[in-house]
């Protein structure tokens, strides 16, 4: 099992523009794959049916790799694509957050078919995160964009009831990064209130998907530095991993206690992560 990070470049940050593979003790094991269609990669996600990694690159296009670091398909460029984060749905398909159309659409993992919007576009002011609960519902974190616009909530689409939105989470010390569903079934978000902010508070929350109420911060305690919070993945036995500026945090979920930097790197600039078998 690889632990995979996209590290962001260009306009995103200075980082490595790579897909990056780290063993589970942190240890960096080089680029999972060199290939010219991965530009400033972004959102990751497994598809354990297929054992496929679908990544997004910010090349307008999505790909699906394999165990051996080898893209087995592709959508081909898609006009102003520009993916953030994607995710798997109840119903198989590949969502994909859309930063400049600002909503949700969904692929068919064999990536020969259009896009499908799943909301209106515009449906909030810039997509930070998004995953489906156990219930099917569709959490969406609406944060501030890179002009600095936007607002900090999470709200929650019902499946069959697209169009009426759900303001569930309006956390006055929450500006949203990623957003994942929990083993037991709450919603976490990668936080860094005020966005950009050289002093920003960092932490990653925990809220109820009943009422939207806040169950517990997690912090880094000082074992992690924990700068610019960005992807969430849960491992398979239950641990919290998120990525960061120059590292990965750990975090064990049943208690709350900060594991510290599961790896470092410097210059990561960590956008999403991924656990893939090879």
């Amino acid at each position: 099992m690889f632990l995979l990070v996209t590290s962001a470049s260009g306009a995103s940050g200075n980082g490595f523009g790579a897909l990056l593979a780290f063993k589970l003790d942190g240890s960096l094991r080089g680029t999972f794959i060199d290939d010219d269609r991965i530009a400033d990669p972004r959102g990751l996600a497994v598809d354990a049916k297929q054992n496929l990694l679908f990544l997004n690159s910010g090349d307008d296009r999505v790909l699906a790799i394999s165990s051996h670091g080898r893209v087995v398909r592709e959508t081909g460029r898609i006009e102003g694509l520009n993916p953030g984060g994607g995710n798997f749905g109840p119903d198989g398909r590949y969502f994909i957050g859309l930063r400049s159309a600002r909503t949700i659409v969904a692929l068919s993992t064999s990536l020969d078919a259009a896009v499908e919007h799943v909301l209106p576009p515009g449906v909030v002011p810039f997509p930070r995160g998004f995953a489906f609960g156990h219930d099917g519902r569709l959490f969406l974190a609406s944060g501030i964009g890179p002009n600095g616009q936007g607002d900090n909530w999470i709200v929650a689409f019902t499946p069959g009831t697209p169009m009426q939105p759900f303001r569930l989470v309006a956390d006055p010390e929450l500006s949203p990064l990623d957003l994942a569903i929990a083993p037991n079934g709450n919603i976490v978000v990668s936080s860094e209130r005020p966005f950009g902010a050289v002093d920003a508070v960092t932490s990653v929350r925990e809220y109820d998907t009943t009422d939207g109420h806040l169950v517990r911060v997690f912090s880094s305690n000082g074992k992690a530095e924990l700068r610019k919070p960005r992807g969430l993945r849960f491992t398979p036995n239950g641990l919290l991993y998120c990525v960061a500026r120059d590292e990965v945090v750990g975090f064990d979920f049943a208690s709350g206690e900060c594991l510290g930097a599961i790896a470092r790197l410097p210059r990561l600039n960590g956008q999403a992560l991924a656990f893939f078998p090879y």
